[in-house]
């Protein structure tokens, strides 16, 4: 079956998402968690811009962080900078289960375009990096 572009693109990231939730259910964590733990694996974050990265309101964002919080996967402190912001962070125990789970995700997602020559996944990357920064 061919697809138009609109098509092919929610399909993918219909299976994309699929993937993603198998991973976080073998993790027991949600979708929105793994992006949470995506977004932190490599900075510290203030729960405002933390909000807007998942597209999420202050109470929401609260509440996924707490509970994160009270499994030991990112640790709340004040911000240096700003008396009434907080920021968030990883503890060890969520960089552990972020690498694991990345490791995770990678894999499934060569075993997805394995059947892809290394031309076709080079053109795949780009364009998928040109339509993530548009």
């Amino acid at each position: 079956m061919t697809l138009n572009t609109v098509d092919a693109l929610v399909q993918l990231s219909f299976r994309i998402q699929r993937l993603l939730g198998d991973v976080g259910a073998g993790h027991d964590m949600s979708i929105v968690q793994m992006r949470l733990l995506g977004i932190l694996r490599d900075r510290t974050v203030g729960m405002l811009e933390l909000g807007q990265y998942l597209g999420l309101d202050k109470s929401s964002m609260t509440g996924l962080v707490t509970r994160a919080e009270k499994r030991g996967l990112v640790a709340r402190a004040p911000s240096p900078h700003d008396g009434r912001a907080v920021l968030v962070s990883l503890t060890p125990l969520g960089q552990r289960l972020t690498e694991a789970g990345t490791a995770e995700v990678g894999r499934r997602i060569d075993a997805l375009i394995a059947g892809l020559t290394a031309e076709e996944r080079a053109a795949i990357t780009d364009l998928a990096a040109r339509i993530v920064h548009s």
